[in-house]
């Protein structure tokens, strides 16, 4: 066998790699939790086509319940059809910022939830819609709000991608996995309700899975701040409080109704909303009434609040909800990092 050439003077030292980059390649390996999660996540593996799409017959509901149906999902569409790019985008800063691996790891494993969750979204409005949520043409008044609601919902929803882009890398870890934490709270919330209120079979399986992957999400977030957390600044603790209200303000339109800050929006558009939801809650979807909505709201900020209360972090106010805190407002898609 040949030998290795050994230069002389000695081998050349390669050339410094600049910053950020995926390259050199590395495997470290610094919370043993975050790896065993991610095994978790691997064996929890589902498939949105497996599920029984043949019980979601469209003749079973009238044409406004197909259509509040739709827009239900239209609109939690434009929180978990945003998921997979948000977490690819998550996804490849982590491998940029060297982050240890099973954080490289965990963001994969949330990324392909998402496109599951992305999936059922879809699955759902084209079964019942054709065309949905927006290649159709609406020729009733109550279709027209739903179609014009669904356009402007988008429109917000570009504006969120656009922030997030922009400011994914000004944004320390603590300060992004806050945000992440938040919609993971909210959306196991929103989940485990409406599998238990749903009365179609289909969904509540469906919502079960999806509230399954939440909880996982949420347990990595909890895992990478309870080590970032220790020793923050109070300027980082200051962005973590307004991130909180930032929350609140994106993820109050699927799990509530949308507060004046960031949400560009006509003056008609939350009173059609209401009408559409109402019809989508008539059709046994498990839409929580307006009471219920506030209240798994104040729970689940409830919970937010004692988790970083522990680290000296102010919570801010919610007065939409009658919780007291700092005063933050919010108007810049810049400020909204939160993803569901």
């Amino acid at each position: 066998m040949a030998e290795v050439t050994v230069p002389e003077g000695g081998f050349l030292p390669a050339p410094e790699i600049p910053q950020p980059n995926i390259f050199p390649i590395e495997w470290r390996v610094e919370t043993a939790k975050l790896a065993a999660i991610y095994e978790k996540a691997k064996r929890a593996v589902w498939n949105p086509a497996d599920l029984p799409w043949d019980e979601l017959d469209p003749a079973a509901f009238t044409p406004e319940q197909r259509l509040g149906v739709m827009y239900w999902f239209s609109v939690l569409a434009n929180f978990d059809a945003s998921g997979p790019a948000v977490f690819a985008r998550a996804t490849v800063h982590a491998f940029e910022k060297h982050q240890e691996d099973p954080v490289r790891k965990c963001f994969f494993s949330i990324t392909r939830d998402e496109m599951n969750h992305e999936e059922c979204c879809q699955r759902a409005i084209t079964r019942l819609w054709p065309g949905g949520p927006l290649d159709w043409k609406p020729v009733t008044d109550l279709e027209r709000a739903a179609h014009n609601n669904i356009a402007w919902l988008y429109h917000n929803g570009g504006r969120y991608w656009n922030g997030y882009s922009a400011a994914l890398g000004r944004y320390t870890l603590p300060v992004l996995f806050t945000s992440f934490m938040m919609g993971e709270m909210a959306a196991s919330t929103l989940f485990r309700g409406m599998a238990a209120a749903t009365r179609h079979r289909l969904f509540a399986e469906m919502f079960r899975r999806i509230g399954r992957d939440e909880s996982r999400h949420l347990q990595i977030c909890m895992t990478i701040l309870e080590k970032e957390w220790p020793g923050l600044t109070d300027e980082v603790k200051g962005v973590i409080t307004r991130q909180l209200r930032a929350g609140f303000v994106f993820l109050s339109m699927i799990l509530w109704e949308p507060p004046d800050e960031f949400w560009d929006l006509p003056p008609y558009f939350l009173a059609n909303h209401r009408v559409l939801i109402d019809h989508a809650r008539d059709a046994g979807l498990g839409v929580l009434d307006h009471d219920r909505q506030a209240e798994n709201w104040r729970q689940a900020m409830a919970k937010v609040r004692a988790i970083v209360e522990r680290w000296g972090i102010e919570f801010p106010a919610i007065p939409e909800l009658d919780i007291d805190g700092v005063k933050v407002d919010v108007t810049d898609p810049e400020d909204i990092i939160p993803v569901f």
